[in-house]
């Protein structure tokens, strides 16, 4: 019997990571993730002597998207318009949340709160709420045994105590990572191994 197999993918996490790599004109087939995710899950399977073949079942994207900006506009078109149209994929996005910023002086350690030039507040759009998404929905679908292998992108330490909770019941979680980031999170992971290895089959020439 096959593997079920579910991906989750913290967007932001992959796509900054890409783009410190490879610079942001690089272009990542993303209709081919699922697809090589699964063949390096198979190799890692395999190097541990598990011969069961995968199925896969689905790949969830994790987006938050800032409602004010232009880019984002369009990155929210090419989420729900391309991504999420692709076989297996479902994307989920959350609006990002505008928080005041203060900026303080490296020299001085003056504090600014207003830009010097227009009076307009400092502000900064975080993210919010979407390792929290990822990590619910890990556990819920694990217990709904709906996968037996999680694929996960993420370098995000704080969903340490959600992984353990799901192998403790049994079930893998392979972790993709960008190297040296999230090291913490691959080790208590079943298997890890660096996105950079699955480069070649990703970029778009």
């Amino acid at each position: 019997m096959a593997y079920r197999v579910r991906v989750f993918v913290d967007f932001w996490n992959f796509q900054l990571s890409w783009n410190a790599h490879y610079g942001p004109h690089t272009r990542c087939d993303w209709r081919a993730l699922p697809r090589v995710l699964m063949e390096r899950t198979r190799e890692e399977l395999r190097t541990a002597g598990v011969s069961e073949e995968l199925q896969l079942e689905e790949t969830r994207v994790y987006a938050s998207i800032d409602p004010k900006s232009e880019g984002d506009a369009r990155l929210s078109r090419w989420l729900n318009d391309f991504l999420d149209r692709q076989p297996s994929v479902r994307v989920f996005s959350r609006p990002r949340v505008a928080v005041r910023r203060i900026v303080r002086c490296r020299k001085c350690r003056r504090e600014l709160r207003h830009c010097d030039h227009c009076g307009e507040v400092l502000t900064a759009s975080i993210e919010k709420g979407i390792d929290t998404a990822i990590v619910t929905d890990l556990l819920a679908l694990a217990w709904e045994a709906a996968y037996d292998i999680a694929i996960l992108i993420s370098s995000d330490a704080d969903m340490i105590p959600g992984v353990e909770h799901i192998q403790a019941r049994g079930l893998k979680v392979v972790n993709a990572t960008w190297p040296p980031k999230g090291v913490h999170l691959a080790r208590v992971c079943w298997a890890s191994f660096p996105i950079p290895q699955v480069y070649p089959q990703l970029v778009i020439a």
